[in-house]
């Protein structure tokens, strides 16, 4: 009779969750005016970084995009950066039309 293939399974990777940078840090109040600390949870075209890669726990997830969102309207971040024509963002606030 022919024998079953045995076949081989790779042992499961067990993956630790990055510590919350804020958890560890022991911050309990975010200020929107804070721009340096906010600018870290937002990319490099304007978006709120999502929890899976910024690290962040829930709770303060939650506060980073609610005090992002309160400093897009202050004027202290910008909505959205496009890409130039030389390949440096510039903030489309700013942007001098060409037509």
């Amino acid at each position: 009779m022919a024998e079953a293939k045995k076949t081989k399974k790779k042992p499961r990777r067990v993956f630790r969750k990055k510590p919350c940078r804020l958890c560890r840090d022991k911050v309990t109040k975010l200020d929107y005016k804070d721009v340096d600390l906010l600018s870290r949870f937002v990319s490099d075209r304007g978006k709120i970084l999502p929890t899976r890669i910024s690290g962040n726990c829930v709770k303060h997830q939650r506060m980073v995009a609610n005090k992002v969102k309160r400093a897009r309207i202050a004027g202290l971040l910008p909505f959205v950066r496009e890409k130039s024509s030389r390949g440096r963002l510039e903030s489309s606030r700013f942007r001098r039309d060409r037509g």
